[in-house]
């Protein structure tokens, strides 16, 4: 079932939620996920719960989200900021560079490796109302998005869908470069957020100081917040009618 288009003019909203409600989920289960990970490693090998034994799970965490962080940025860097910001579905024109030779829709895959590499930072059953929660309001988003894209772009979009995955990556490009070039600035800017979660996620592993996480994680949060707000120009042209 495809998100409804509250869903997605608000969805940044909605993700938020999602983050939310993952680690609420402390007030009924207050152990680490991670903590969990090792303290099941070491009954089940005969191993310590050692400070190392922490890092290592915590360090596979931010490199689920460094992945997620590259992604993110890679398809940006194609699709445009601002595109990827807006509240309304774009379906004037179809995107085949970059990731998108290889996936179709990495920013949403990108989305799925972020909350399981933050996952490890909430309760158990927090990973699961992210990972569970992520997963399932992605597809609804794409759902969406295929289905505008479909109505607009017609067989080329079908010929699209039936050359490349919906969000399993193929090895090699499936589809022929477009042509367009990538906006890398632009990009990283936009995907800021990401990459900050994913060095105070390694800063942690490292270090297993919270407030070190915070120290670096904060700043990423809030530049989220003002990337998300729109420009004068974007707001002033708010008000027309879709191309």
């Amino acid at each position: 079932m495809q998100a409804t288009l509250f869903e997605f003019r608000h969805r940044w909203w909605m993700i938020a939620s999602i983050f939310a409600a993952g680690f609420l989920a402390y007030s009924v289960d207050p152990m680490n996920c991670g903590e969990a990970i090792v303290r099941w490693l070491a009954k089940h090998f005969g191993t310590a719960a050692s400070d190392n034994a922490y890092r290592l799970v915590f360090a596979a965490g931010a490199l689920l989200l460094f992945v997620a962080a590259f992604l993110r940025t890679w398809g940006t860097s194609y699709l445009q900021a601002e595109v990827m910001r807006d509240s309304r579905v774009h379906a004037e024109r179809l995107v085949a560079d970059g990731p998108f030779r290889y996936v179709r829709n990495p920013l949403y895959l990108g989305n799925i490796f972020m909350v399981a590499g933050i996952g490890v930072l909430a309760s158990r059953i927090g990973f699961l109302i992210l990972s569970f929660g992520m997963t399932v309001f992605v597809i609804r988003l794409i759902l969406r998005e295929e289905a505008e894209l479909l109505r607009s772009q017609g067989e080329s979009y079908r010929r699209y869908c039936a050359a490349v995955p919906r969000l399993l990556p193929s090895l090699w490009p499936r589809v022929p470069a477009g042509g367009n070039v990538p906006s890398w600035g632009q990009a990283f800017r936009a995907e800021l957020m990401c990459w900050l979660l994913a060095l105070a996620s390694a800063a942690f592993a490292l270090t297993l100081n919270i407030k070190v996480y915070w120290a670096i994680a904060a700043p990423g949060i809030a530049s989220a917040w003002l990337m998300k707000r729109p420009s004068k120009k974007e707001a002033s042209s708010a008000s027309l009618p879709p191309p």
